[in-house]
Parts: C-alpha cells; structure tokens; sequence
C-alpha cells in the first residue's frame, strides 16, 4: 500500500483508468496510512473510513462496468475542516461545534468528488481558521512531517500535511491571507491560489462576504500536475457566487516547462517585510532554475506604501469584521460567542470579534483607501513585470507550543511583528485578488521546508502556472517525500 502512496493523483488515477489499481486499493491504502501516521502528524481530525470505503467499492463496479470515468476516479482526497461536507463531523478547530455534522458539501469539494474523487476525512485548522499556525485546543497542533516539533502552519495545515506524510494525494483548502500559502511552505507541497473569483463558492448566509479579504479555495498536492488537475475541476462560475466568472481555458494547457520571453521581479522581502537570512538565501538559491528556463530575473527597487505592520493590522481589521459578522450571525441562532459559550473560545478569536464589532462603516471603508494604494503599487510592478518571487514566510518554522495555543514570533529580525500572520508575505495578492503560489524551494537547517512564492497579475494565472512548470522541471521536489516517508516509517 506505501507503493500507493508515492503515486501522484494525476498518476493514480490514471492506473485505476486502465484497471492496474483498484479505488478500493487506494482508498484502502489511505486509510492505512492514515491510522499509522496521523498520530504522529494529527493532519486529520475526523476519518470517514466506512463511507470512503462504500464509495470506493461503487466506484470499482463503475471502473468494471466501463462507465465514464472522472479525471479523479476512485483517488482518496482530505477536506479542511473548515469546510463542509454532506454527512461528515465539521468542528471548525472549536470545542463549541465538536459534534456538529454537515448537511451540505462545499462546492469547491463537490466538483471534485463529481469528478471522480473520494473524500476520506476531514483536516485539522485553528479554531474558526483565525491564524497562520495550525493548533487549537479541541484537537492539538499538526505537525510538518519534515519536523515534528514544528507546526505546519495554518489554516490549512492539515491538509498540507496530509499530502506531504502521504495519506493522501491531494486536499482542499482556503485561503484569506496565505491560509494557502503558509502550511503549503512549511510542508514542502506545492499549492496555488487563483484570481479571485475564478473557483466559485456560493457563501452563505452573506453571499458577498469572501471580498474582504478575497476568499480563495485550492487543492495542495505534491505536484503542478495535481494541483492544476484539482483547480481546473474546481473552476468555474456558479450563479450564487456574484464574485464568479466565466473560466475559458484551463491552467493545464499553460504547463509548458519554458520561461521565455517572461521577466521576473525577485522582491526578496516584498519590499519591506523582515526575512530571515537563511530563508532569503533559500529562495535567492532556487532562482537559477527560472533563469536556466529562460526567464529574465530583476532585482527592481520597490518599496510596498506603508510599513508591513500598518499592512498587517488592515488586513487583521478586514478579518476582525468577518469575526464580528460570524458572532453576530450565530448570536441570532442562539449562541453567544461573547457570553457564555465564549468560555471555550480561544481568546485570541474573541478578541478579534471585539475589534470587529467596534469598528465603524467608515472605518471599513478607509481601509479600502488603504488597500487601493496596495494595489496601484503592485500594478506597477506588473506593468513591467510578468512575475513577482519572494518568499512564502520570514520565518524558518514555528515550534509547537504544548499548551494548544501555537503562534508564530512577536519578532523577526529584531522588528515587531504581528505574531498570529505578520510574519508571512502573503496577505498583500489576497487584497488585490492576484493569483499566487508557493513551490518548495529547498531546506532549513532544522530541515523545515522553505517556499518561494509566486505571483502575478490578477486573470494572468497562467504565468503562475507556467513559472511553477518551469521551476518543477529543473529543481524536482518530489524525492524529498521519499525521504521523509522512510523517517516517519521508522519513527525517527
């Protein structure tokens, strides 16, 4: 079954297409490995053994019967616990919602299941998927499977260290501000955030809700292939997300391992942030294999309108007024987020939801004056450039905090930083809707992945994907895993 593993989604379901894998073997084999790594790793949080199983066995009699099959037939897939699915626990990181059971799918997940792919279980996130570290205090840290000791990052971080421990192929995400980007980093797997609007969800109760910050939902996988294979079956409008649109070509056909023609701007701080020395030298060492695909690469002078900080502290109030919506939602359904029930809230959230509610309809529109000056300063970047490279985060991990209430640092290179998301460079492309992504791009001394991300103007996704096509084809991530696999076999 650990042959299975090594499998890519794109490569399993092509051997379950010609009949040398059965879906029962994979999603067998998942669940397998699930049992015997999870408890090291606590990616997931909720496991849906018996229904994957019923599913993967119908799924063997529509392979048999030589029924149609979807690009994803019978692959075992994780879904963050964020998220719904029909049937399956969904406790969003909260002791206050520890039994709750969905009655609907997401729609990201569900075109995914309709083509072809079995969900397997649900993927651990900090409570209500408030900060960039994966812990909480129902369920416990998740770990990167490179470090044990080292959090995966967040708010996805369970599912990235689903993909990278090899209990699956493939998970689904969001991301609001590198909730992406961040775990996809520390666990080495690579991942892409689109323009806003091209994967559709219909939210509810407030359909207009994900624009502030921008929403974006994604698979992880351990290769370009799965994660553009995952986003074009997730693509496309839906008549209940106003923020959808039309997608007239897919990312696949982009996947061309040349850069030519295209320039680069390598923005080794993101023009202002604090980095590690050994991460910028990471990512400066990772370079070479885009120029050696023909990219030209720039270093230009750019400076983001505002200090990192004051960047930070708008993209936390957009945030805190989601909180502040969410609470008020809920209170009107008879849960007090601020009264009793908040007891078993993680203050931190409360905290935001506090600020949120304090905040004026003035207020939430002079941020917008903030965030316009974002993104006439990216634009120009964009006018002269097709790509801009920087690192994922400033930070070469995070430990685990035993207490369930991991954060990254207050400091990095000795400027303050906000310590629930400060440290990372992604926030900026979710203000301004740009696709972006995050390759692995090599090691830290205490062996935590470092990711470089990638990013581009907003409807010119096929950049990202063809700078990442590029960068897979000279700097191959994929025997790292092998590694990996071998220690967490062997409990080293």
């Amino acid at each position: 079954m650990d042959d299975l593993a090594s499998l890519t989604a794109t490569q399993l379901a092509a051997l379950i297409r010609n009949r040398s894998v059965s879906p029962v073997e994979a999603v067998r084999g998942s669940l397998e490995r699930i049992e015997r790594l999870n408890p090291s790793v606590n990616a997931f949080v909720t496991v849906c053994g018996d229904e994957a199983l019923a599913a993967a066995e119908q799924a063997e009699r529509e392979v048999m019967s030589g029924a149609e099959l979807g690009p994803l037939h019978g692959v075992p897939i994780a879904a963050k616990d964020l998220d719904p699915v029909d049937g399956v626990r969904i406790t969003r990181g909260s002791r206050l919602f520890a039994d709750d059971v969905a009655q609907e799918t997401i729609l990201c997940v569900d075109r995914l299941v309709r083509g072809g792919a079995i969900v397997v279980g649900k993927t651990n996130t900090p409570e209500f998927g408030f900060k960039a570290t994966t812990d909480n205090a129902l369920f416990g840290p998740t770990s990167t499977p490179f470090n044990l000791s080292m959090n995966a990052g967040g708010s996805s971080g369970g599912s990235a260290a689903a993909v990278a421990s090899g209990m699956v192929p493939l998970a689904q995400g969001s991301d609001a501000g590198g909730s992406l980007r961040v775990p996809g980093a520390f666990c080495g797997v690579f991942t892409m955030m689109t323009t806003f609007g091209r994967v559709a969800v219909p939210a509810r109760p407030n359909a207009f809700r994900r624009y502030n910050p921008m929403v974006c939902y994604a698979p992880l996988a351990r290769s370009v292939e799965d994660a553009v294979l995952g986003l074009d079956l997730m693509s496309g409008p839906h008549s209940r997300d106003p923020y959808s649109f039309p997608v007239t070509d897919t990312l696949a056909s982009a996947m061309e391992p040349s850069l030519a023609g295209m320039r680069i701007a390598y923005l080794p701080d993101l023009g202002g942030y604090p980095v590690e020395p050994e991460v910028e030298r990471i990512v400066r060492d990772a370079l070479p294999a885009l120029k050696e695909a023909g990219a030209e690469i720039i270093e230009p002078d750019f400076r983001l309108p505002m200090p990192h900080g004051e960047l930070t502290a708008m993209w936390r109030r957009y945030l805190s007024l989601c909180h502040a919506e969410s609470a008020e939602v809920t209170r009107r359904l008879g849960m007090d987020f601020l009264g009793e029930e908040g007891r078993v809230i993680d203050p931190e959230y409360l905290d935001s939801v506090r600020t949120g509610a304090a905040l004026t309809a003035v207020d939430f529109r002079l941020g917008d004056l903030l965030r316009t000056q974002i993104l006439e300063a990216f634009e120009a970047v964009f006018d002269d450039f097709d790509l801009i490279v920087s690192p994922v985060n400033s930070v070469a991990g995070i430990p685990n905090d035993t207490t369930r209430t991991t954060v990254g640092p207050r400091q990095v290179q000795g400027e303050d930083v906000d310590h629930l998301v400060g440290w990372s460079l992604t926030s900026p492309f979710n203000l301004i809707g740009s696709p972006a992504a995050t390759i692995p791009a090599g090691f830290a001394s205490n062996g935590v992945p470092v990711g470089l991300q990638l990013a581009a103007r907003r409807h010119n996704d096929h950049a990202v994907v063809r700078g990442a096509t590029a960068f897979q084809a000279r700097a191959p991530w994929q025997n790292h895993y092998r590694t990996l696999w071998g220690s967490l076999s062997s409990g080293s």
